[in-house]
């Protein structure tokens, strides 16, 4: 992280509120789509979103170390997303998404279309993951997080970290060989 985060980290932590608008513009993308991979839901996304960034200004002053600011913001996210899908555990899970997809830019007709069958049969497998696959795909294939990273946020032991995401993974070829199967 560099030096300039951290000074308005410390400016935030102290009050700020220009700062934080800082920090809000600077994570607001990286939040939603952490959200939105979780929930699979665009509004309860931003819903999230918003919430997460009110309890993030509320809890601030009581972050003790900036260097650890993003791993303690998707924690956030992450229980506002748990504590979404357990207050809809009646419902069926949404579709998550993975955004990366999007930013592949694409010449021709044909391989936009194989993107876009791509793309919708990772969401139709995701949605077959359990939520702690489909955090753990999200953080570290996703988000790109670190194994230590994702052991700190999640507070579980690194080892876990990647059993977890190993059979994720597994669970996720899965999926999608079965989509294609289907097809």
């Amino acid at each position: 992280m560099d030096e300039e985060l951290n000074r308005i980290i410390r400016e935030a932590r102290r009050g700020s509120k220009d700062a934080f608008a800082i920090l809000v513009h600077r994570f607001k993308d990286h939040v939603y789509r952490y959200a939105y991979g979780m929930i699979g839901d665009r509004m309860e996304a931003e819903d999230i979103a918003q919430e997460a960034f009110l309890k993030c200004f509320a809890a601030l002053p009581r972050l003790e170390n900036e260097f650890s600011f993003v791993s303690w913001l998707n924690r956030i996210v992450s229980n506002l997303c748990a504590d979404r899908l357990r207050k809809r555990s009646k419902e069926r899970l949404k579709a998550a998404s993975v955004e990366a997809l999007d930013a592949i830019e694409i010449s021709s007709a044909q391989e936009q279309q194989r993107v876009r069958n791509l793309k919708m049969t990772i969401e139709e497998a995701m949605k077959q993951l359990s939520l702690d696959h489909r955090q753990i795909i999200l953080l570290h294939d996703v988000q790109g997080f670190r194994y230590e990273e994702i052991a700190r946020m999640l507070e579980i032991p690194v080892g876990t970290v990647k059993s977890r995401l190993n059979s994720a993974r597994l669970a996720l070829r899965l999926a999608m060989r079965r989509g294609e199967e289907e097809e």
